[in-house]
């Protein structure tokens, strides 16, 4: 499933970037902790290139607890500070400052060495859209700082903050880049609500999404959805029958129409209501009631 956006405005703030970076001592990258490496936009690598980085898994009260410890470990492999949260609540906001004390310990110690007054550490916070900077911002600010919303692109400038006498934050809007390399990450995008939801093919992506977990989280649908293993074998079976075209997910369609029909998503004639159903497991999956599920996990090699 090949998705693409990127609206005007984000070629605009890339360029705001890489004319305010060299203002910051460090860089607060905020990743989506159920999708790191998706979220994790080249562009702010290579821009940001050469500054200290604080790496935020964020929404990680969403994802699966062991593939978080394994990218936390991943990127304190890679010279990193790492802090996993969940930017609506303030619990995590004492690990993020004592990260960013530990970033500034050479620049302090430089301004003291040099007989200079020290300074507010000066962070740039930036990441792609809807992995939830601005909540973070006002979690850690402590006030309503940056707006917020559900949607990707509520930031639409950048505006310098000061949570306390230690940090200045200068804030950016969700930036993107402009081809994906892979069409997974294109999907896990749409996936966490990154990319505008009006340009999916939403039956395409629950379909996606519905082959992954049955991979990786066995069992998840049929207790969410009530299916039993004989409903699924039956359902299956149908449409294997019926199905002459290559490539097509009998099973990832079964599931879709058990979902349909024990939801009560139905047509003219008891027919299926897909698109009703895609909509309820995607749906399901960002707001995490189907449990604390990862989208990926370090690959061997990688840890």
């Amino acid at each position: 499933m090949k998705i693409q956006w990127y609206p005007g405005h984000m070629a605009k703030a890339r360029r705001a970037m890489e004319r305010d970076v060299k203002l910051v001592d460090t860089v607060i990258e905020l990743l989506d902790a159920r999708a790191p490496r998706s979220t994790e936009n080249p562009d702010i690598r290579r821009i940001t290139k050469g500054k200290k980085r604080l790496v935020l898994l964020n929404k990680a009260d969403l994802a699966d607890k062991n593939a978080t410890s394994e990218w936390t470990e991943f990127f304190k492999k890679e010279g990193c500070e790492v802090v996993s949260l969940d930017s609506r609540s303030n619990a995590g906001m004492g690990q993020v400052k004592s990260a960013l004390l530990r970033l500034a310990e050479d620049k302090y110690k430089r301004d003291r060495e040099r007989g200079l007054r020290e300074r507010p550490l000066r962070a740039l916070i930036c990441g792609i859209p809807n992995v939830g900077k601005s909540t973070f911002i006002n979690s850690l600010c402590g006030r309503a700082s940056a707006k917020t919303g559900d949607k990707p692109g509520v930031t639409k400038g950048n505006q310098w903050l000061r949570p306390d006498k230690r940090f200045e934050l200068l804030d950016t809007p969700g930036v993107l880049w402009p081809r994906f390399d892979d069409e997974r990450t294109g999907t896990n995008l749409a996936l966490i609500g990154s990319v505008n939801d009006e340009i999916l093919n939403k039956e395409e992506l629950s379909i996606e999404l519905i082959a992954y977990l049955s991979r990786e989280y066995p069992g998840v649908l049929e207790e969410r959805y009530s299916i039993s293993g004989e409903e699924l074998s039956e359902k299956r079976a149908e449409y294997e029958k019926g199905v002459t075209a290559l490539g097509v997910n009998c099973e990832a369609l079964a599931y879709l129409d058990l979902t349909a029909r024990k939801r009560g998503c139905l047509k003219k004639g008891a027919e299926a209501d897909f698109e009703r159903a895609a909509k309820i497991i995607t749906d399901d999956f960002k707001s995490g009631r189907m449990g604390r599920i990862s989208l990926e996990k370090v690959e061997r090699g990688e840890a």
